[in-house]
Parts: structure tokens; sequence; C-alpha cells
């Protein structure tokens, strides 16, 4: 256990991917590099707590980060490429330095940046919501009194970024080029109830249009946005431009590298991607024999479930040991207004969903969701300990309707 590990990525999936093999037994070295100076803090806050002001960076820094664990923490520090046969890594510092280093086991954590709208790129007032000096920039703008802020994307980071701004008394105008907000997650009847609560507190919500182009002026010699051309013919005035349409994986530096890329590092289900290399976090595609599904999770959990996942497999491998498959129930959450919303499970459009408990129109209800016989998802807006309890019996295997009538007589 005295060999070098490498993690490359210091944000929730990697430190906790760190934490773990220094705990659970790595001796060696443990290298964790990261380009952000910032690193390693929580980004759910970005856009809610810390985006209204009641956070400061320091109050949002992961506690893992402020354990004695020994790591050699590289930030400023930048992955360029990966030679799996040398178990090299190129690396490249803030000032242009380039380096090599050399790993034993290696931790692929690096995430996902956000995307952008083509040629935004120094356009002031126009913002994405990723990284804290993403946060503390959009928030600088809130400050200054913005007449209207637009969101772009009725996702749950949209969403946030909406009832934020409500809540700092704007205007704003939420964009989604779907029929329905979050559709593909929550299904149609579901995204319309997203979209009320947005309706019901005041944000003027345009659905079924997505953006033509950005309105800019030009000022003290900088372009500023000063509204939006949707493709439904209409304009909307703005100061402020918060796009939230997704996310790329940062798996442009392994290119070439031998590595399986396909919207994410493609591993096994023990998040095993090559020997002696795993993936972590936003990045990671595996198998789920559960809901026999390939896919990417990114969630806060998950991320850190599948850090300390993705070190014990090393940790196995080094031991001979006979590895764990890495298969949880996903669980996400979003605080939007005075609502809490809760998703346990995977759901698809297509699935049946049932309203089991509560009241659409009161937004406090529990929604159950069906495929092929089989409960794989549950929806909860202000109903936690419902969520709680009801999540179980997707890691049980439960039938859809046995699993309705349990939570019927909740």
């Amino acid at each position: 256990m005295t060999s070098t590990a490498v993690v490359v990525g210091a944000s929730l999936a990697g430190t906790n991917a760190a934490r773990t093999l220094r705990l659970e037994g790595h001796e060696g070295e443990i290298i964790v590099l990261d380009p952000d100076l910032r690193a390693q803090y929580d980004r759910p806050p970005l856009s809610k707590e810390f985006l209204a002001g009641n956070l400061d960076p320091e109050r949002i820094m992961l506690q893992a980060a402020k354990e004695d664990l020994g790591l050699d923490v590289r930030l400023g520090t930048r992955a360029t490429a990966l030679d799996l046969i040398e178990r090299r890594l190129s690396t490249q510092h803030l000032d242009g330095t380039l380096e090599f280093l050399h790993y034993d086991c290696l931790v692929i954590a690096t995430g996902a940046s956000a995307r952008r709208l083509p040629d935004t790129a120094g356009v002031a007032g126009v913002h994405v919501v990723r990284t804290v000096d993403d946060s503390l920039s959009l928030r600088a703008d809130l400050e200054a009194g913005p007449r209207r802020v637009v969101v772009i994307g009725a996702g749950f980071i949209g969403g946030e970024v909406a009832a934020t701004c409500r809540g700092r008394g704007l205007e704003v105008t939420l964009v989604e080029a779907m029929p329905v907000p979050l559709e593909r997650a929550l299904g149609a009847a579901m995204g319309e109830v997203c979209a009320r609560v947005h309706i019901d507190h005041g944000v003027d919500v345009r659905l079924g249009t997505g953006v033509e182009r950005l309105e800019t002026t030009h000022a003290d010699g900088h372009e500023r946005v000063v509204g939006v051309h949707l493709t439904d013919g209409t304009f909307v005035e703005a100061d402020v431009v918060v796009v939230g349409i997704g996310v790329t994986v940062n798996t442009g530096w392994l290119e070439g590298s031998g590595l399986t890329l396909d919207d994410g590092i493609v591993c096994d289900d023990t998040l095993l991607a090559a020997p002696g290399v795993v993936a972590a976090g936003d990045i990671a595609r595996y198998h789920s024999r559960r809901f026999d599904r390939s896919f990417r999770i990114e969630h806060w959990e998950h991320a850190i479930a599948g850090g300390e996942a993705a070190a014990r497999r090393l940790l196995a491998e080094q031991r001979g040991e006979a590895p764990t498959v890495f298969d949880p129930v996903p669980w996400f959450w979003s605080d939007q207004y005075d609502r809490k919303i809760q998703l346990s499970g995977r759901p698809e459009a297509t699935d049946i969903a049932r309203v089991v408990h509560g009241s659409v129109d009161e937004f406090r209800f529990v929604t159950m969701y069906g495929r092929e016989g089989r409960l794989v998802g549950v929806l909860g807006m202000n109903r936690p300990r419902h969520v709680i309890q009801l999540r179980g019996l997707i890691e049980e295997g439960a039938s859809f309707d046995d699993a309705c009538a349990r939570a019927e007589s909740m």
C-alpha cells in the first residue's frame, strides 16, 4: 500500500476518493490535482444559499478538505493527457509549467463543465453557474439590481436560480425549449406541476421556445447583454442572462488515451475503466443491474458514494480481493422557494406515474414511477419523510402495485 495514487479532480467525488484511500489503508503518496484554485467546495449552494448571499466561500468548503489526511493537493494544475501503458499523466500548471506524473493507481473525477450559448464569451451580464467564481460573478450582477433576469433552461439548476432571483425580489423570465420542464426526468404531468410552482411565484415562464440570439450593446469598451430574442419571435429585455442548459463532461484530455469514452468514461459495474484506473462522479458511465441501463449520475450523494466506491475498487485490486458492484439507488433534492423536491430512483418520461399521497394542487405530494411492473422512482414535493421511507422499496425491487399500496397507506 506504499504505491502512488493520483486523483484527478478535487471536487466532491475526487476528494472523497482520496479520503477513502487514505482512511482505508493506502499508506503511500496520494496526489490530488485540479485546475480550480478553490476546487474543494460544495456545489449545491452555488445556485441557492450562496447565490442568495447567505454564505461565504469558506462556509461551503468540503469537510473532508479540512481533515489532515497527508494528501499532496495541487490546485491550479490541469491533467492534459493520459498514457495507460506507462501509467503516466501529463499535467500543466497555471503558470504554464509542464510536468509528468507517474502513478500506480488512478482516480479520474474531472466532472463536467456548464454548456454555454455560442458567441457569448466575454459578454457582460451572461452567466453560467458551475463554480464558486461563476456564482460570485452572478451574485455581483444580481446585487446591482437588474430590471429583469432571464434564465435559459428550466431544469433543476435553472429552476433554483429563478427561485433565488425571485427571492431577491427581481423580475424573472424562465425560458425552456421543451413544451414541459423536466419532462425527461419527471414525465409531462410532474413537469407541469414544477412549472406551476414558478408561475405561482410570479415568474414569467416561456415554454416550447428557444434562444435565437442575444441582443447586446457596447458601452465603455465592453459588450453587455440587453435582451434575448426567442425562436417564437418574441423579445425579452434582460440585464442579466443565466444559462442553465446542461453540462459537457470533461473528457477531452482523455482522447487517444485508450479509455472508452461515450458521454463520460465507460466503466464496468465496479467503476473500473482500465487496469489500475477508476472513474467517479459526473464523469463515470457504468451499467446498473438494478435499472438495466448504462448511465451517468450528476447528483451530490452519488458523487460521494462513487468516490468512495472507486477508491475501494482500487484497494480491492491491490489486495487481490473480489470487487464490489456499484449500483446504488440515485437520490437527489432541489430547494425552490418554500418547496423541497426530492427524487429517488431513475424514472423516465415514458414510465407510469401515479400520485399516491397528498395533492399536486397544494404542491405537497408523492408520486411513484413504474416500469414493466417494477417501482423505479419516487418523487416528493414537501414530503421528505415519505421519500426517504419509500426509497427502500426501490432497493428491495418492489413491484409497482405493491409499492403504491404501501405508499397510499402511509
